[in-house]
């Protein structure tokens, strides 16, 4: 099977690869990561969340750094929102595109955002449909496909299912998440042979966490496939507050690094990558996750 010719690559790092962290990252240094990124290519940044600050106190300036930020007219400034209150919000800041999620798995669903995932559904229709009227785009994060934390093995068909009633809800783009990092590359193969058979491709994109260091081949696998868009997170930062044994992201410069050595084509500068994983690394007080990381420490390559 022929790879894809160009990938885009979604950065969540602002996003998803802070909502799990202690230390909080103020607002400034922030948007100086996020100037870093928009620096190396990236056409795609998730910016943060509208949640309450109860819930992930790291996220809780979400408003002013949107407003703080510079935008570029080739880049996508998204934003998370779990309801109307946060999607009200979204729209104050004028983010690019509005993210919903919403969990294959009940028990996960109700830890997450404290109702069914029946009632998730009914209150994103409503919620995209105000996006349509204000010209937003929309994207929706299935997590727990592969693996949940409390119920264990999740029925493909269940997932599939919840793509077909989200896709009739005329959502712009599925992200499909390994939100603890279980899947491997035979179980994601078997996965999109038959999610692609009722969900278009260019509808899909892949959000894989690393927790077992099977990420990279992960994203191989959904490149056989025929995806060509994934979610990264810049250093490998990130998880669920409410996935037990999450871990990070599978780090934006793996990926990139992957990308080009197979010839695939992404508009993205791999040192100025390595250059923002320095600097958020930094203000967190540890070091990147990533396996290109620890290359640079040994050849001192960038």
């Amino acid at each position: 099977m022929r790879l894809p010719k160009k990938v885009t690559i979604k950065e969540v790092g602002p996003r998803d690869g802070l909502q799990n962290e202690k230390k909080f990252v103020s607002t400034n240094d922030k948007l100086k990561w996020i100037q870093l990124l928009e620096q190396s290519g990236l056409s795609y940044i998730e910016v943060s969340s509208f949640v309450r600050p109860d819930w992930i106190p790291q996220l809780s300036d979400s408003s002013e750094l949107f407003m703080a930020l510079n935008k570029k007219k080739d880049i996508t400034y998204a934003a998370l929102v779990p309801n109307k209150r946060g999607l009200t919000r979204a729209f104050v800041v004028d983010a690019d595109e509005v993210n919903f999620f919403l969990s294959a798995s009940e028990t996960h669903n109700r830890k997450n955002k404290n109702v069914s995932i029946e009632d998730s559904l009914n209150e994103i229709k409503k919620m995209v449909n105000e996006c349509k009227d204000y010209g937003k785009t929309t994207r929706v994060y299935i997590s727990t496909v592969f693996g949940c934390p409390y119920e264990g093995n999740v029925d493909e068909k269940k997932v599939i299912s919840l793509a077909e009633s989200l896709l009739a809800l005329e959502i712009d783009e599925i992200s499909f998440g390994d939100t603890i990092g279980i899947a491997n590359p035979y179980q994601v193969g078997h996965f999109l042979e038959h999610l692609l058979q009722v969900i278009p491709v260019e509808k899909c994109a892949m959000h894989f966490h690393d927790t077992y260091g099977r990420g990279i081949s992960n994203i191989y696998e959904s490149l056989r496939q025929g995806i060509s868009v994934f979610d990264a997170s810049t250093g490998g930062f990130g998880g669920c507050p409410y996935a037990p044994g999450a871990s990070g992201n599978v780090a934006t410069e793996d990926v990139v690094s992957l990308l080009h050595s197979l010839g695939i084509e992404t508009n993205v500068r791999l040192e100025d990558v390595v250059r923002a994983a320095t600097f958020i690394s930094d203000k967190l007080h540890k070091q990147p996750t990533s396996k290109l990381w620890n290359v640079i420490q040994t050849t001192k390559e960038f």
